[in-house]
């Protein structure tokens, strides 16, 4: 599982011309689930997102997590975390989850995170999303589960 989080101070995401989520100050997180992940890597990729200490303090320290912050969390499937590119130049996505399971895994996630943090805002899967942003910082995170 991978999750890509970036700090921002607004985000949203629209699908045919309707606005899914939006948030102010937060986490945009794109997530990429594999053929491999369970219940419990997600649980543990959402405790250590939840936990990090990204946002400045009165001191200028990143020393705050998104609750300190009262932050929100943008969750948007994004396959593509899994393009191999090894072999030539067009993408392949075997290792990516099968839509089937990659979808019941991004629900537990999201409904993860509602039980843990009030506000959580979220995209659709599988749609053609339209996502934007304002990256804060920049301040970008990489969570790969296969390294925590």
């Amino acid at each position: 599982m991978r999750f890509v989080i970036q700090r921002v101070t607004h985000a949203s995401v629209t699908v045919d011309g309707r606005v899914l989520g939006e948030i102010g100050r937060g986490f945009l997180v794109l997530i990429g689930i594999s053929d491999t992940d369970t219940k419990e890597t997600a649980d543990k990729m959402v405790k250590k997102m939840l936990g990090l200490r990204i946002f400045e303090d009165e001191n200028g320290k990143t020393n705050l997590d998104l609750r300190a912050v009262d932050g929100a969390l943008l969750l948007v499937s994004q396959f593509t975390l899994y393009a191999d590119v090894k072999r030539g130049n067009r993408p392949g996505f075997t290792r990516a989850g099968k839509p089937d399971m990659a979808s019941a895994m991004y629900e537990y996630i999201i409904e993860t995170c509602k039980e843990q943090f009030p506000a959580v805002e979220r995209g659709e899967f599988g749609a053609d999303m339209k996502v934007e942003l304002l990256n804060d910082g920049p301040f970008t995170i990489l969570l790969d589960s296969e390294e925590l």
